[in-house]
């Protein structure tokens, strides 16, 4: 299955092709187009001449087109699932629970559409202004370069199409090289709503070509990334005054008090340690348990790890399969080996069910300063180490460069409120994992997980520039 671009509303052939292959599998699933200087110009030129197109669309035209988005992807879920697991190996049942996700999605940016208030501004409040009026509105920015990854295609390029769209933007997209099928088959769809030409436009190929083209193009407005630390860094330094959103790496922490439910926070943990093979940006990492449970939790937690089914993708039952890349095994296989040479003990896992996939994996008494500790794992890999008390615990959980999102639970409210103010994280969840996200809550970390919020109303008002009006009587 050889395929295109879309660029200015044109399906464009390319010269050079990739072999995309199934992460589980590594059986050739398609034959994708490998973008070159010219296509990406093509693609911003499509954008920027779209501009006015978006500009001057109102606010409900934009709403209808996501609304029926989202009404196309409902109805061809079980398509859109299956690309899903193919190009990225996501178990079938967390793959149809993404593309529910998605349809949310876009009907929040449908609602967003019609939300972009402005507001009064008390002129008289200033000594010389009484005889004024002044208020504001949002304007879109022009021109969105959204660069999106693997872990999930649908979903994460949703919360950037559907506020650059709610907003009036233009957009270039440039998925991961892993999964450009899903966001292709979302172009199709969009062309299907009725969007105009131009507007939006979906560029495939490496990273290395298109990134650095698109966030140093001056027609380019807004990038918004969602990907590795490291990218992220470059793309900041590189954007110049552009207006940037990151949402970059993590290691979240979850805290376990002493709690009288500890199988809600068992089967919590397990969920988000290994769902996806732990290949989610708030997946849980650091598990800190409050020593008088301990022993209980760590092994209640070990039996729960051991009834995740794990195999084919597309089986109705699989709960673990394959990594995205056989190269991340051997790298968290030798991250798994550190820990142990500087005095982790491994309680679970670590071996390979096949060539594609790491079994759940459970360590304790990880060190502070090793990878496991220090950076994203990004792999069905987690450790459980105990704490005295809260303040030991905290200070564990913010021993780290990262801070997306964090959790903890516990019965005491002055626990919570103490875990609130001081957990130095973009969001914090009480009684729940770090896992936990809903699709139009604010999401965006602190320290090096990035800056600025995803969130659907949040990105759009990220994507809009707020003009002031005043006038004289």
């Amino acid at each position: 299955m050889k395929k295109k671009l879309y660029i200015g509303g044109n399906w464009v052939e390319t010269s050079e092709y990739y072999e995309l292959r199934s992460p589980y599998s590594q059986e050739v699933i398609a034959e994708v187009p490998l973008a070159d200087k010219t296509h990406v110009e093509e693609a911003i030129r499509a954008a920027s001449e779209n501009v006015h197109v978006m500009r001057t669309m109102p606010a409900h035209e934009r709403a209808d087109i996501l609304l029926r988005v989202a009404t196309l992807l409902e109805e061809n879920l079980e398509e859109a699932v299956r690309i899903l697991v193919l190009e990225n190996a996501k178990p079938i049942k967390a793959a149809r629970a993404e593309i529910g996700r998605t349809v949310q999605t876009y009907r929040f940016a449908s609602e967003e559409a019609k939300r972009l208030y402005g507001e009064t501004i008390p002129m008289d409040a200033a000594i010389g202004s009484e005889e004024k009026f002044g208020f504001t509105v949002r304007e879109p920015l022009g021109v969105i370069a959204a660069i999106t990854p693997f872990n999930f295609p649908y979903n994460l390029a949703a919360h950037k199409l559907g506020p650059a769209i709610a907003a009036g933007n233009t957009i270039v997209l440039k998925p991961a090289s892993q999964t450009p099928l899903s966001s292709l088959f979302i172009a199709e769809l969009f062309e299907k709503a009725g969007l105009p030409k131009g507007v939006l436009n979906v560029i495939t190929g490496s990273g290395a070509v298109i990134g650095d083209l698109l966030v140093t193009d001056e027609r380019v407005k807004m990038v918004t990334f969602t990907g590795s630390l490291e990218v992220g860094q470059r793309i900041k330094k590189l954007a110049g005054l552009k207006r940037v959103t990151l949402e970059l790496g993590s290691n979240s922490p979850v805290i376990i008090d002493k709690v009288q439910d500890l199988d809600r926070a068992v089967n919590k943990c397990v969920m988000g340690s290994f769902a996806y093979s732990g290949q989610v940006c708030i997946s849980v990492q650091r598990i800190y348990v409050h020593e008088d449970i301990y022993d209980a939790f760590l092994e209640k937690f070990t039996q729960v790890a051991q009834t995740l089914k794990i195999g084919d993708p597309l089986n109705e039952g699989t709960d673990i399969s394959a990594l995205i890349h056989p190269n991340e095994i051997t790298r968290i296989q030798e991250w798994i080996e550190e820990a142990e040479s500087e005095g982790a003990t491994k309680v679970l896992g670590g071996d390979l069910f096949n060539e594609t996939i790491l079994s759940p994996t459970i360590l304790t008494n990880v060190p502070h300063h090793v990878s496991l500790c220090t950076l994203e794992a990004f792999a069905p890999v987690v450790f459980v180490n105990k704490f005295k008390d809260i303040d030991e615990a905290i200070k564990d959980a913010n021993n780290s460069q990262y801070g997306l999102q964090a959790g903890i639970f516990t019965d005491s409210i002055q626990t919570a409120l103490k875990a609130v103010k001081e957990i130095e994280s973009g969001g914090i969840n009480v009684n729940d994992v770090p896992t936990f996200r809903v699709d139009h809550m604010p999401y965006g970390g602190v320290k090096n997980s990035g800056t600025g919020k995803e969130g659907i109303k949040y990105s759009t008002e990220e994507m809009t520039e707020i003009k002031f009006i005043s006038f004289s009587s």
